[in-house]
C-alpha cells in the first residue's frame, strides 16, 4: 500500500481524524473475526475426527463380522460330530434289526447323509464368506491408509491458506500503524486501498477451488456473448413477427410440435397440440438440418420422441418426422437452430491444456445389455486414447481409430442429455452416464478434439460430420 499523498489532504480537523480512525480499526477488527472464522471453518479437526469414528465404528463392524463367522463355524464343527456320532449308531443298530424297524433305521441313515451334505455345503459357504470378510478387511485397511493421507495433506494445504491469511492481516495492521504514527490520520482513498487488500485476503479461500473458479468465470464469458447474440436474434425475430402472425392457417394445420429449450445441455420433445393423436402409437426419426436448410442428416438411432443435443448439432436445426399408427407422416421441428452452452468451449480449451481430463461416470449398459448394478466408474480421456476404469481394474483401454464410435444417447428421456455411447472397438460398447449434461458435452468434445489430433474423425453410428466440426 502506498503511502505517498499531497500535504493538502492532511489538513483534516481532530474530529474527523479520530472518527476515520476509530471507523478503521472497527473494519480491521471484524476482518480479523472474519478470518478467525475462515480459520475455523478450514480446520480439518472435525473431519479428521468424523473420520476416526466412522473408522472405529467400520472396524467394529469388521470384528462383529468375523467373529459371527467364528461362532458359525464352531457351530458347524460340533453339527458334523454330532452327524457322525449319530451315523455310526445308526450303522451299529442296522445289523441288529429286521423288518420295519431296519427300514426306519435305513430312512434314518439317508436322512443323516442329507444332512451331512447341507452341513458341507454351508461349511464350503462359511469358507467363502471368511475369505470375503478377509479381503474386506484388507480394502479397509487400504482405503483408511489413503484417507488418512488426504486428512493430513488437506490439514497442510488448510495451515497454508491461514497463514497466507494471517500474513495478510499482519501486512494490513503494520501499514494502519505506520501511517497514523506518521500523519496521525487516513484518507478515504487509501481507506478504501485497505478494503480492497482485505477482500483479497478473504478470497484465499478460493484457492483450492481454482477449476470451480475459472468454470465460472468461462460461463460468465460465454453468458455475455450469447446475450449479445439473442439480442440481435431478438431483432430479427421482431421483424419475422407480422409474417408469422399472417400464417393462421398453416399452424392450425400442425398437429406436432417439439418443445424444450434449444440450447446444448437441455432436452427436445415431441408434444401434441389438439390432444386427439396418441403420441405413445407413433414412430419417429430425428434429424439434423443445416442452417441454410439445404442439408439434411438422419441421426442413427434417435427414434424417440425425445432426443438430447450433443455437440455436432450446434449451428443446426433438428427436425424430427412422426409415423401415426395409420401410416400418415407428419414434421416438426425446433424453431432456431441449437445453441452452444455458455463457456463450455472455454472449460474444454482449458482440458485441452491441461492434456486431458477424468469423469466420473455410472456404467449403464456393455454392449447393448443392461448391467445389473450400476456401478461408478473413471473416464480418463488423454491425447492417444480413452480408458475406462473401476478403481485398479481396466474395463476398456482404447487408442483412437476409425472403429472408435462416441456421441450421446440418442432417446431415451430427459436422462439421455446425461447419458453417452462410446464403442471402443469392434464388438465392445458402453452407455455411460455422466454428473451432469455439461459434463457429458465436455467429454464428448475434448475426445473429438484429441481424436482430431490424431486424424481421427469420432463421431456416432452412420454420422457424416467434416472432420474437425
Amino acid at each position: 500500500m502506498s503511502n505517498s499523498f499531497s500535504g493538502g489532504s492532511v489538513a483534516l480537523d481532530v474530529a474527523q481524524l479520530d472518527s476515520a480512525c476509530t471507523s478503521t480499526r472497527e473494519i480491521i477488527a471484524k476482518e480479523a473475526a472474519g478470518l478467525a472464522e475462515l480459520h475455523r471453518r478450514f480446520s480439518v479437526r472435525d473431519i479428521a475426527r468424523k473420520f476416526e469414528k466412522g473408522q472405529a465404528e467400520a472396524q467394529a463392524a469388521v470384528e462383529k463380522i468375523s467373529g459371527e463367522v467364528r461362532v458359525r463355524e464352531a457351530a458347524s464343527l460340533d453339527q458334523q460330530v454330532l452327524l457322525q456320532k449319530l451315523r455310526e449308531v445308526l450303522e451299529a443298530l442296522l445289523g441288529r434289526v429286521a423288518g420295519r424297524n431296519k427300514d426306519d433305521v435305513e430312512e434314518a441313515l439317508t436322512s443323516v447323509d442329507a444332512l451331512s451334505s447341507k452341513l458341507a455345503q454351508r461349511e464350503s459357504e462359511l469358507a467363502e464368506e471368511k475369505l470375503e470378510v478377509r479381503r474386506l478387511a484388507a480394502l479397509f485397511k487400504q482405503a483408511s491408509d489413503d484417507a488418512k493421507w488426504m486428512v493430513e495433506e488437506a490439514r497442510a494445504a488448510a495451515k497454508v491458506e491461514i497463514e497466507s491469511a494471517r500474513a495478510a492481516t499482519r501486512r494490513i495492521e503494520e501499514g494502519l500503524e505506520e501511517q497514523e504514527r506518521l500523519f496521525g490520520g487516513i484518507s478515504q482513498q487509501e481507506l478504501d486501498d485497505m478494503r480492497r487488500e482485505l477482500q483479497d485476503a478473504r478470497r484465499i479461500k478460493m484457492l483450492h477451488e481454482s477449476s470451480k473458479a475459472m468454470d465460472m468465470e468461462h460461463e460468465v464469458e460465454g453468458l455475455r456473448q450469447q446475450l449479445a447474440q439473442k439480442t440481435q436474434e431478438l431483432k430479427s425475430l421482431q421483424k419475422e413477427q407480422m409474417e408469422a402472425m399472417r400464417l393462421p392457417e398453416e399452424e392450425k394445420g400442425k398437429l406436432f410440435r417439439v418443445e424444450g429449450m434449444e440450447t446444448l445441455g437441455a432436452c427436445l420433445e415431441v408434444s401434441v397440440l389438439d390432444g386427439s393423436s396418441n403420441i405413445s402409437q407413433c414412430s419417429f426419426q430425428w434429424y439434423r438440418v443445416s442452417a441454410e436448410g439445404n442439408k439434411v442428416e438422419l441421426i442413427s438411432g434417435a427414434t424417440k420422441p425425445q432426443y438430447a443435443p450433443e455437440p455436432f448439432d450446434v449451428g443446426r436445426y433438428l427436425r424430427v418426422e412422426i409415423t401415426s399408427p395409420n401410416n400418415h407422416k407428419f414434421m416438426a421441428s425446433s424453431q432456431f437452430v441449437i445453441d452452444p452452452a455458455p463457456g463450455l468451449g472455454n472449460y474444454v480449451e482449458s482440458l485441452v491444456r491441461r492434456g486431458g481430463a477424468e469423469f466420473q461416470v455410472i456404467m449403464i449398459a456393455q454392449n447393448g445389455v443392461m448391467v445389473r448394478k450400476p456401478s461408478v466408474h473413471g473416464l480418463s480421456i488423454g491425447h492417444i486414447r480413452i480408458k475406462l476404469r473401476k478403481g485398479r481394474n481396466i474395463k476398456a483401454k482404447e487408442s483412437y481409430s476409425a472403429s472408435m464410435q462416441l456421441c450421446g444417447v440418442r432417446g431415451g428421456g430427459i436422462a439421455a442429455a446425461q447419458g453417452l455411447f462410446w464403442q471402443a472397438k469392434k464388438g465392445l460398447s458402453f452407455i455411460l452416464s455422466f454428473e451432469s449434461a455439461r459434463e457429458r458435452n465436455a467429454a464428448i468434445m475434448l475426445a473429438r478434439r484429441f481424436a482430431f489430433d490424431c486424424n481421427i474423425m469420432l463421431a456416432g453410428p452412420d454420422d457424416r460430420a467434416p472432420l474437425g466440426t
